[in-house]
């Protein structure tokens, strides 16, 4: 990893006495270490405000609040929070959220992070030069890389493709294409720490390590191959050509020579 890089690290956990709580505090430690300058946001520690409202929006006037929050986001009277997040983004090459899988989702905090702050104008909602809207592939945030760091409590194997999970791509479909893709992000496949309430002290050390490794590689590890909407594989009503995997339907035919797994 390049020490000019600049990663921004989302960290939604409420205990101090967590894994992921070392695991993040160990994590950022090692950017430091490896010459980099990291932007932390810890949310139940900042007592981040979840909930999207109109007074996140300086009191514009529009019909509908996707064209309030994109009018406050393009005349710089969104909130002070929403606006010290996006300047964190922007900022960074990358952003790595860690959370724990909660009812098969982040927590509702960290949630409310992408609600405020992936605003109308900023993340998404933005044109290119032929004044289509930029989305899945393309977005706000294209050029940024995006990593989710994920714990959970069952056992690795149930998170594999016949896993009775699910596979863990499919599982943060949500997060991995409908917001880190959609917005144009490099995305890379989710870092997982199962059975994350039961690690002893050797395994520990092992997570520790292949969390440092993991950020090592980060500049150098493939995304995930999912199809860009732009790229000449979907019709002009957004759907996947005929002639691509016929007849297969589900998420995995949205990634281009491959299934999820």
């Amino acid at each position: 990893m390049a020490p000019t890089s600049r990663t921004l690290w989302v960290f939604a956990h409420p205990d101090d006495k967590s894994l992921n709580r070392l695991l993040f505090d160990s994590g950022v430690g090692h950017l430091r270490e490896s010459g980099q300058t990291p932007i932390v946001s810890d949310l139940y520690a900042d007592h981040w405000n979840p909930v999207l409202s109109d007074e996140d929006l300086g009191g514009v006037h529009a019909p509908t609040l996707g064209h309030r929050q994109k009018l406050a986001t393009r005349t710089g009277r969104l909130a002070d929070d929403i606006r010290r997040e996006q300047s964190k983004i922007a900022a960074a090459d990358r952003v790595i959220v860690q959370f724990p899988l909660w009812w098969f989702g982040m927590p509702a905090i960290l949630k409310g992070w992408f609600d405020r702050v992936f605003t109308n104008g900023f993340a998404f909602g933005v044109l290119d030069e032929q004044g289509r809207v930029r989305k899945y592939g393309d977005g706000g945030l294209t050029g940024t890389t995006f990593l989710a760091v994920v714990s959970a409590g069952d056992r690795e194997s149930a998170f594999d493709p016949r896993g009775v999970n699910g596979a863990m791509d499919e599982v943060l479909w949500p997060l991995l294409h409908g917001t880190a893709h959609y917005t144009g992000m490099r995305t890379l496949r989710p870092h997982l720490i199962a059975s994350a309430d039961r690690v002893d002290d050797l395994r520990l050390r092992g997570e520790v390590e292949r969390l440092h490794r993991r950020l090592d590689g980060l500049d150098d590890e493939p995304p995930m191959n999912y199809r860009d909407l732009r790229g000449g594989d979907y019709d002009d009503e957004h759907v996947l050509r005929s002639d691509i995997r016929p007849g297969v339907t589900g998420l995995g035919v949205h990634v281009g020579g491959e299934t999820l797994h």
